[in-house]
C-alpha cells in the first residue's frame, strides 16, 4: 500500500532533524562523559576523593567544613572520555535532599559512588560551621548507617525507572586509618556479609534486581596525614584501581 502522508521537506523537515542530532550528540556525550553521583555521611571524605579522581587534588586538602550545595567536577582522560561527578552533601539539610532529588530522580545519573570510612569519618560542626569536633566511632558507625538507608532507597526507586542498568561502587575510605584491617571491613560492606550495613545492600539488590544494579566494594584513601603507615605509591594504586573498574562499568575499556 502506498504511504499518502506528505513528506516534510527544506525547512518544514529542520527540526524534526535538529532534534534527532541533538539526540546522537547527546547520547554519545552520556557514553563519553557518564554522570556519577557521589553519596555518603559528612565528614567521610567525599570531596577529596573525587578531586584526586578528577585529577585536580588540593595542596593543603578540603576546608573543615562541609560543603552545603551540591559540587561538580569533571574528569578527561587523553581519548576524550570521563566522568561527571556530582558530590551530594552530607549534612543533613533542605540542600542535601534537593541535591538527593536531582541525582536520583530529575537528572538520574549513570552510577553511584557512596562512600563510607569504618567509623572514622571526620566530626563536623551542624550547619557546615568552620572547625571539627570529637565523635565517637560508635556515633559515627550508626550514622553511616542511617545515611546509606536514605540513600538505598533512592538508589532502589531510581533503579526500577531507568531502561538500563546501573552501577554503584561502596567506596570504603580512610584505609591508611587501619590498614592492617582493611580486608576484614571491605568484607563487612560487601553483600553478603551479614552486617547491617550488607543486610541492607542485599536489600537494595532484592529491591532494584539484580539485572538492574550492579554492586561492587572496593577500598581507597586519599589524604595521607604524616607519618602514615600507606605510602603515596600505595594510595595511587587504590585510586588507580578504583579509576579502572569505573572505566568498566562505564564501558570506556
Amino acid at each position: 500500500m502506498t504511504d499518502l502522508r506528505p513528506r516534510r521537506t527544506g525547512l518544514r523537515a529542520l527540526p524534526a532533524a535538529l532534534g534527532r542530532g541533538r539526540d546522537r550528540v547527546t547520547g554519545v556525550f552520556q557514553h563519553r562523559y557518564p554522570t556519577v553521583a557521589v553519596t555518603g555521611m559528612t565528614g567521610v571524605g567525599k570531596t577529596e576523593l573525587v578531586d584526586h579522581l578528577s585529577g585536580r587534588p588540593r595542596p593543603g586538602g578540603v576546608p573543615e567544613s562541609g560543603s552545603a550545595v551540591m559540587e561538580r567536577r569533571v574528569r578527561r582522560d587523553p581519548r576524550l572520555r570521563g566522568f561527571r561527578f556530582r558530590v551530594v552533601p552530607g549534612e543533613n539539610a533542605a540542600t542535601r535532599l534537593g541535591a538527593l532529588d536531582d541525582v536520583f530522580h530529575d537528572n538520574p545519573v549513570d552510577g553511584v559512588l557512596h562512600v563510607v570510612a569504618n567509623g572514622y569519618a571526620t566530626g563536623r560542626r551542624p550547619a557546615g560551621t568552620t572547625g571539627n569536633v570529637e565523635a565517637a566511632r560508635e556515633d559515627q558507625v550508626r550514622r553511616e548507617l542511617e545515611d546509606w538507608t536514605v540513600t538505598a532507597h533512592r538508589i532502589a526507586s531510581m533503579a526500577v525507572r531507568r531502561s538500563h542498568p546501573i552501577w554503584l561502587i561502596v567506596v570504603v575510605n580512610k584505609v591508611d586509618l587501619y590498614p592492617d584491617d582493611v580486608d576484614e571491613v571491605v568484607r563487612s560492606y560487601s553483600p553478603g556479609s551479614g552486617t547491617p550495613f550488607g543486610e541492607r545492600l542485599d536489600e537494595l539488590r532484592a529491591l532494584a534486581g539484580g539485572a538492574r544494579l550492579s554492586v561492587d566494594v572496593l577500598p581507597a584513601c586519599s589524604h595521607l596525614d604524616e607519618g602514615s603507615s600507606v605510602t603515596r605509591k600505595q594510595r595511587d594504586r587504590y585510586l588507580a584501581a578504583l579509576e579502572a573498574r569505573m572505566a568498566q562499568l562505564a564501558g570506556h575499556v
